[in-house]
């Protein structure tokens, strides 16, 4: 059982549509996909997956990241209408969902890429339990980065993993010592600690809640001691002052992207014959 299972069993349940059911039989029909907002489209595969696990058939007129208008038809789908009802809200939830995250994402990118060309946009492990997945993956469909799935990808020293230990040079040499073959990347809240994660050879330092002017001169003082370290920044970071830290950071990760974003708005509607 994959994640659509999951998603599919969640909303039908043992008894299913008991609605659907009590009122159509095995009548055929069509339906249409719109978006009502224009969006950065993404999860139209998915959405399309969800149908065909019910046995209706699945036409997209578009693909992920298409930017599409609002009142755009952007799929039909054909079968049983008791099979296209089943899988109605957890395909457009996909669709909403996957299609805000990619819209705002793609955003944050082309803002940011005016002043910086290399700058990625990172999502963070801020997800939906059980659809990270879609979440991360919707971030690559609007031009950004992932960033790690999950806590076995890379290894991100924390300040609660600081404070077990006793201090960032203790952190650092424990993880080079157990940890084979991943990059690591330290958080730090000020230079002090960031001087030291750049003298200890780490690939990438993450500037935690600084904000951007404080932050563009810790990283060119890290630049100085190993200009092959890159620098990410994070915390305190929106729409409104992204463009400064996007002149010196590498990358940025944000958690609203993910757990803030407002989803975009697409319907089913039947097609009466």
């Amino acid at each position: 059982m994959d994640l659509i299972d999951i998603y599919l069993k969640e909303d039908l349940g043992e008894e299913g549509d008991i609605t659907t059911n009590a009122i159509l039989g095995e009548e055929e029909g069509e339906g249409i996909i719109i978006a009502n907002d224009s969006c950065v489209l993404a999860g139209i595969e998915d959405a399309g997956e969800v149908f065909s696990r019910l046995g209706a058939s699945f036409r997209s007129f578009f693909k992920d990241g298409d930017e599409i208008e609002e009142g755009t038809i952007v799929a039909r789908v054909k079968g049983k209408l008791r099979s296209i009802l089943a899988g109605e809200r957890v395909a457009l939830n996909i669709l909403s969902r996957m299609s805000g995250i990619a819209s705002e994402t793609r955003d944050l990118v082309e803002m940011c890429r005016r002043v910086n060309p290399r700058i990625e946009i990172c999502a963070t492990r801020k997800t939906t339990p059980g659809f990270r997945k879609y979440e991360k993956k919707a971030v690559i469909i609007g031009g950004g980065c992932p960033h790690r799935f999950g806590l076995f990808d890379a290894v991100l020293i924390k300040d609660n993993h600081i404070k077990a230990v006793g201090s960032i040079e203790e952190a650092i040499r424990r993880v080079k010592e157990r940890v084979k073959g991943k990059t690591i990347e330290v958080e730090v809240e000020n230079e002090e600690d960031a001087i030291k994660a750049a003298r200890l050879g780490v690939d990438w330092i993450m500037l935690d809640n600084i904000p951007a002017s404080r932050g563009k001169e810790i990283a060119e003082k890290i630049r100085s001691i190993n200009p092959n370290i890159r620098i990410e920044a994070s915390g305190g970071i929106n729409r409104k002052n992204i463009i400064e830290y996007a002149r010196f950071a590498d990358r940025i990760s944000l958690g609203y992207i993910t757990h803030s974003v407002k989803s975009k708005d697409f319907s089913l509607e039947i097609e009466k014959h």
